[in-house]
């Protein structure tokens, strides 16, 4: 992945000649190593850089973090310990400058994760170079497979490899994740491959597996200045291929091919004859997309520059926490630009959070209209390969302005001005697997050790923040009107339980929504519908016996999709292709909708009847509803189903914006801080949804979600109205976003959370025990339940812990493995975080074989 043009703006310190480094290696090991740099590398090996480095009997990818003037103090060694040689660079440029090795050590230390494996999880993926051990089998092997004088593990293992010059690899071989239990298969362990080997049966050979992201290098070609006049004697195409290169002076061979199918071939016989220059370099892949018109900065509202003057002045007085509050539509976004335009002017970088990718897009083109070519984008939407050219060109210092979904706070922007997180309050800025950080707890961390402003901004805070802005940690400012004096929408409250004994579907769409539909269209309106939930039918059941179609795997019914004719587990993604017929039923109005029959050629576990009954619905089945009762609308749907695709979400919204659909149903997709001026209703079907999950966020959840949906409407000319469908209309929750008043909410909600001493008045720590085996892993699950409770009955300090479980997970199995967990609480994060290392001292918790136990800070997700 070396570059091989252009250097960073910084210069870096190289490594003086026979200098020890310290190395973090992408394993998890909660330690660092000591190399030494080879003299011709010593200059070119940086801080940041990845090192190819011997590790026991194998070559793996490490990190440069620091210099080491005494290598006698490596923790791994003693005084008599010579440290080995690394044995390659494996880049040319820093991927992060030296600043940011103190945030990397704070993210291992808080989150309890190995460093080595932190800086892997923050640079982009498929940078990793590795011995792969390929087992062969040897003459004497097969000779003794086809006498049928082995074992039956060792045949097994030897018929797996097949052929003498075939390769396999040695972890395909041992993962009895994948062994056929049904067909009898054995396990493969080590002690018998070893055994194996030294018998003479099988070979094992290393081969270095190399980066799977490259840079992009493309050809670029011009004239040889040395070029004679005279060009007789050259073929037709030859002579097209001077004058288009001449034309343009330089041109790339990719743009060349277009007007000369042949120039690659042709191109490199003109180079050899003295013609043409062929020179190589790195060309960045362009995530982008439409170009964008430059915008003219708006007269900010007399709130909007209170706002921007109160953080402006104080930008260089170091680290500040600003919480930035406000209703929907009040123009936070402009802010945002105005205080980056502020840290642009001062020479300094911005990092920019937003929680979703559909976001990004918006923000993405609002803030290249105002600073053109100095931004890039990180999320999970690009290509490997665009991720990697647009982390080239915020480590070489291209460009200053980073933004981005979560991972954008790894961002190895080195002179930072300000850091801020949009929508502050959404739960997608929480990692849920391998390193479980939280980019909004991060991006205050990296604000404080860069000494800068941070803010946090959010129509429906999060009660974390409020808190903290309330105990004087957070500096709140406010924005409480919307930009042009736009009145908030008016909200209805729909008592669905008064539809109990109603058709069906006045139960889904109440005469109230469909009234207010119908008067939206007429008046050349959009409207925007949402559930947050997808597919057609969400609890699909045995007509015959009662018994809920369940996915194989995990502990949860399947959910029915009509348009791909599937029945898909929303968790592990497990599928069941399915013809479906489904009966239509004539509606009094002559529209169509979907009768509670379903005849499919998938078989109830239990009974074996094919006919299923698709109870529940979810976005598909309320799009089709729709389609039957507005026939002439044009409707469309945004959820995961319909955005999986590259490209796809920005292209629905984009029909929304263009005004070229009537009606958009859609999940939390829609939430979040989306600005069309045409939508003037919202409609939610069930506002109840996530308010009875076993989750002490679940009232907060709802809030925020009904709260930001609602801003969606009225944005424009037109006043906005919400119809919010709900069987608990009297809920606090509820009743609180109708009337648009987190304060109101907050004040119900935290005497719950103080009496119950949940976050904000304590910290937790979840340990998630799982397995293959349910006996296994419940037992092991009582066993560290024992071990933190030795701790906590050990421990004689101020500050209590609470122990909650070990219990059974809310979902007791997903993909296959049996899930317990831990619930630790204490008023004290440092608290928790030594009885977890006092846990993993022991190691008896965290060595238990096909036993996983992970260790989620600040959790989140609680089933």
């Amino acid at each position: 992945m070396k570059n091989i043009q252009n250097q960073p703006i910084e210069k870096p310190q190289p490594i003086e000649n026979d200098q020890s480094i310290e190395v973090a290696v992408a394993l998890p090991l909660n330690q660092t190593f000591t190399y030494k740099v080879p003299p011709h590398l010593a200059n070119s090996a940086k801080i940041g850089m990845r090192v190819l480095v011997p590790f026991a009997r194998r070559r793996i990818t490490g990190y440069i973090l620091s210099k080491k003037i005494d290598s006698n103090s490596d923790t791994t060694s003693n005084c008599s310990y010579q440290p080995k040689l690394i044995l390659d660079l494996l880049d040319d440029i820093a991927l992060f400058p030296p600043s940011m090795v103190q945030f990397f050590r704070w993210i291992a230390s808080y989150y309890i994760h190995p460093i080595g494996e932190v800086i892997k999880s923050a640079l982009p993926s498929g940078l990793e170079s590795y011995d792969v051990s390929l087992v062969s089998a040897a003459k004497k092997g097969l000779e003794k497979l086809e006498q049928k004088l082995l074992t039956p593990s060792e045949s097994y293992v030897l018929n797996q490899i097949g052929s003498l010059d075939k390769l396999v690899t040695l972890k395909s071989l041992t993962d009895n994740k994948k062994v056929d239990r049904v067909n009898g298969s054995p396990n493969v362990t080590h002690t018998l491959i070893n055994k194996m080997v030294k018998e003479g049966l099988i070979e094992i050979t290393s081969e270095l597996k190399q980066d799977k992201t490259n840079i992009k290098i493309e050809k670029f070609i011009s004239i040889n200045p040395l070029l004679s006049p005279n060009l007789e004697g050259l073929s037709k195409k030859r002579q097209e291929i001077i004058d288009i290169v001449t034309k343009y002076g330089e041109i790339s061979l990719s743009t060349l091919k277009k007007d000369v199918p042949t120039a690659p071939k042709l191109v490199t016989l003109m180079a050899e004859a003295g013609y043409l220059i062929v020179t190589k370099r790195q060309v960045f892949r362009d995530p982008f997309g439409d170009s964008v018109d430059p915008d003219v900065p708006p007269e900010l509202t007399q709130e909007q520059q209170e706002v921007v003057n109160q953080v402006k002045d104080k930008m260089d007085m170091g680290f500040l926490r600003y919480l930035l509050t406000g209703v929907t539509g009040s123009g936070k976004t402009e802010v945002y630009m105005r205080l980056v335009t502020e840290s642009v002017n001062r020479g300094k970088g911005a990092i920019i959070l937003v929680p979703e990718i559909s976001l990004i897009s918006q923000t993405e083109r609002r803030f290249r209209a105002r600073f053109g070519n100095t931004i890039a984008v990180i999320h999970s939407g690009l290509s490997k390969g665009e991720l990697l050219d647009q982390w080239h060109k915020i480590a070489r210092g291209e460009v200053n302005i980073v933004i981005g979904a979560r991972s954008a706070i790894f961002a190895p922007v080195e002179n930072l001005g300000i850091v801020i997180v949009d929508e502050e309050h959404d739960t997608s800025y929480k990692q849920e697997r391998g390193l479980r950080y939280n980019a909004k707890d991060l991006a205050v961390v990296r604000a404080q050790q860069a000494n800068i402003a941070v803010i946090l901004g959010s129509a429906t805070p999060s009660i974390q923040s409020y808190y903290n802005a309330c105990q004087g940690k957070f500096q709140e400012i406010f924005l409480k009107k919307r930009v042009n004096q736009h009145p908030l929408p008016e909200i209805t409250l729909v008592d669905l339980k008064k539809y109990k004994d109603c058709q069906w579907r006045d139960k889904i769409v109440t005469p109230e929504l469909s009234k207010a539909i119908s008067e939206c269209l007429r008046k050349g309106e959009q409207a925007l519908i949402f559930l947050n939930r997808r597919g057609f039918a969400t609890f699909p059941v045995c007509e015959s016996c009662g018994e809920a179609i369940k996915c194989k795997f995990c502990d949860i019914t399947m959910t029915l999709h009509k348009d791909s004719s599937q029945f898909r587990c929303h968790l592990c993604g497990f599928s069941i292709a399915s013809t479906i017929n489904t009966a239509n039923i004539k509606t009094a109005t002559g529209g169509m909708f979907y009768s509670t029959k379903v005849l499919s050629d998938v078989k109830c576990s239990k009974c074996g009847s094919a006919k299923i009954k698709p109870l529940g619905f979810g976005t598909e089945k309320i799009e089709n509803l729709l389609k039957s009762m507005f026939p002439e609308a044009r409707i469309i749907r945004l959820d995961q189903d319909t955005g999986s695709k590259k490209g796809a979400t920005v292209q629905i919204l984009k029909k929304v914006k263009n005004r070229t659909v009537d009606i958009i149903v859609g999940t939390q997709m829609l939430a979040k801080g989306h600005d069309f001026p045409a939508i003037t209703l919202v409609g939610v079907i069930c506002a109840d949804l996530s308010l009875n999950f076993p989750d002490f966020r679940a009232g907060e959840r709802t809030f925020q979600l009904l709260a930001q949906v609602a801003g969606r409407a009225g944005r424009g000319d037109r006043p906005g109205k919400v119809i919010m469908q709900t069987y608990n209309p009297d809920h606090f929750s509820i009743e609180a976003s109708k009337n648009q008043d987190f304060v109101e909410f907050y004040n119900s909600e935290i005497p719950f959370r103080q009496a119950l001493s949940y976050p904000p008045f304590s910290r937790i720590i979840q340990l998630k025990i799982s397995g293959l085996d349910v006996e296994k892993v419940k037992s092991h699950a009582l066993m560290v339940g024992d071990l933190c409770k030795n701790f906590i009955d050990e421990y004689n300090g101020g500050q209590p812990i609470e122990m909650l479980g070990p219990i059974e997970a809310g979902i007791p199995k997903i993909s296959m493995r049996y899930r317990w967990q831990i619930l630790l609480k204490s008023p004290l994060a440092s608290l928790l975080n030594r009885a977890v290392q006092h846990l993993i001292a022991d190691k008896r918790a965290f060595s238990a074989k096909d036993i996983s136990v992970g260790i989620d800070v600040d959790p989140y997700f609680m089933m």
